[in-house]
């Protein structure tokens, strides 16, 4: 092995892409403590806030997506381009990397593509069921491609795809040990059932506005609710802190005790929170954002639904939601088979077998 490694890793734009990118670096630097690593991100994205704080050096990029409507924000995308592969040339020219390892993400796109060009190796850990244009495109010079799900040799060389799963928190591991715990942290009534709501780290205005619509009828119910509005809409939601049994919060720091909280739960189907929640095995609706690149999130969840280990809510049918809560609530034969079959869709170890694959490049 050679004996000065260099790792770049670029992920982010959401806590989906940039938790496993920091999820790896922390398997590899306990395994090469003298190993140096550098992320790359997008400027004014949330990384360049939460990878220092994981203790890591990151630099900007000035770019962003293309909106899939027109508008105005799309002609500066040629110029972010050029100025992004310009900028990642220089990082990695710089930099000197061994290994450049992609989760995702606008930064993602034009890092591994230079890191392609100047012949170094690269590693994509693709997480969605779905991939979209950016990394079927890099695919094609990539070393290899650690996957979530089945079916994608569809659009990725065969040879090259290694089934690892996502990187998930390794607290989440043994949740069924911690509902005492949860119960005394939020303060829970035994006598209720727990709904809790994940709209992802942003949050996401058409699950908080479901919330908001039927809180009075759940409350009704004897049905208490963890709610995770989000930063964006904390302060338009908080106020149902009032209605007894009702908890709001901007962001769920404790999602271990979060989860072991939980008897049922409603959640986007991004990647991430996927793969967490195949793991935690706790019934689950999704309502899956329609707002993303080749609608990847009902993808996601449609591989989880399709094996009877998920239920499935679009935003278009929302006016279901009534009916489909209380049928899963009243029925506990449907919760423990969702529940069991979702368990066995986990793979718990992916962060350490994506470092194998890391490593075994490494000694190439």
């Amino acid at each position: 092995m050679k004996q000065s490694i260099n790792v770049i890793l670029s992920g982010g734009g959401t806590g989906g892409h940039i938790y496993p990118a920091v999820s790896i670096a922390n398997e590899l630097k306990g395994k090469y403590p003298e190993a140096n690593f550098l992320f790359v991100g997008a400027k004014d994205r949330m990384e360049m806030e939460k990878v220092p704080q994981a203790g890591f050096e990151i630099k900007g990029l000035w770019i962003s997506g293309i909106q899939r409507s027109l508008s105005l924000k799309n002609l500066a995308f040629p110029f972010k381009l050029l100025s992004s592969l310009w900028n990642a040339y220089k990082i990695i020219k710089k930099f000197k990397p061994t290994i450049v390892i992609g989760t995702g993400g606008f930064a993602s796109g034009p890092t591994l593509f230079m890191a392609n060009r100047k012949g170094v190796k690269t590693v994509i850990q693709e997480q969605n069921s779905y991939p979209g244009i950016t990394n079927k495109l890099l695919s094609k010079k990539a070393d290899k491609i650690c996957v979530a799900y089945d079916g994608l040799e569809r659009f990725f060389h065969s040879k090259k795809i290694i089934k690892t799963g996502n990187p998930v928190r390794q607290d989440l591991l043994k949740v069924e040990d911690k509902r005492e715990e949860a119960e005394v942290h939020f303060n829970l009534n035994l006598d209720k059932k727990t709904l809790v709501v994940i709209g992802g780290s942003l949050g996401a205005r058409a699950v908080n506005n479901l919330i908001e619509k039927h809180i009075h009828w759940l409350v009704k119910n004897k049905v208490q609710v963890i709610w995770q509005t989000g930063k964006l809409y904390y302060n338009e939601f908080k106020k149902y802190d009032e209605l007894e049994g009702v908890q709001t919060y901007a962001f769920l720091n404790k999602m271990d005790l979060t989860y072991a909280a939980a008897d049922v739960l409603i959640s986007r189907a991004g990647a991430s929170s996927i793969s967490e929640l195949c793991i935690v095995g706790k019934p689950v609706i999704f309502i899956p954002s329609p707002n993303v690149a080749e609608d990847h999130q009902t993808k996601n969840a449609l591989a989880v639904v399709n094996k009877n280990a998920a239920l499935l809510l679009k935003e278009s049918e929302l006016e279901m939601f009534q009916k489909m809560f209380s049928e899963l609530l009243n029925d506990e034969k449907l919760q423990q088979t969702l529940s069991t079959n979702i368990k066995k869709l986990a793979l718990p170890n992916a962060t350490k077998d994506i470092v194998k694959e890391i490593e075994k490049l490494l000694i190439s």
